[in-house]
């Protein structure tokens, strides 16, 4: 997994409205990059909802967020529109990104074991610098945690 201090690596991926959104797009501006497994589950909604919710704080902040699945550009819109979503979902359908910053791998679930999103969330400063990593992270109360976290 990336480690603070690490660079974002460079990417290029679709976003809810299939457009491409490339990491250069975050220069000079502080943001979080959040990974989930999947769009509609409950976890991964709750996460979402309260991005949503403290939203207009990050902005005041002037903090982005982009929060990435393996989910498809449909998925994504879909889901952007069910949960009012404003802020960018970007589809790792090859899981290229998930893949460089470590967070796909073996998951277990009710004695299962198969590959998927570790749920993980990446603070970074305008210089594309990690600063913050959560590694696994418990989708309630998590976008008030990331919040503090730009505060201090």
């Amino acid at each position: 997994m990336i480690s603070e201090g690490d660079t974002v690596p460079n990417f290029e991926l679709l976003n809810e409205d299939g457009k491409k959104v490339k990491s250069s797009d975050f220069k000079g501006k502080k943001h979080v990059i959040y990974f989930y497994p999947k769009d509609f589950t409950p976890g991964c909604t709750t996460e979402a909802d309260e991005f949503s919710k403290e939203y207009s704080k990050f902005k005041k902040a002037g903090i982005e967020i982009i929060g990435v699945s393996p989910d498809d550009t449909e998925s994504h819109k879909k889901f952007c529109e069910k949960m009012n979503i404003t802020y960018t979902l970007l589809a790792d359908t090859e899981k290229q990104l998930s893949k460089k910053f470590g967070v796909w791998g073996k998951k277990q679930f009710m004695g299962r074991e198969y590959m998927g999103v570790n749920r993980s969330t990446f603070l970074v400063d305008e210089k594309g610098r990690i600063f913050k990593v959560f590694p696994k992270v418990k989708p309630a109360g998590h976008a008030k945690e990331v919040l503090e976290s730009f505060k201090n």
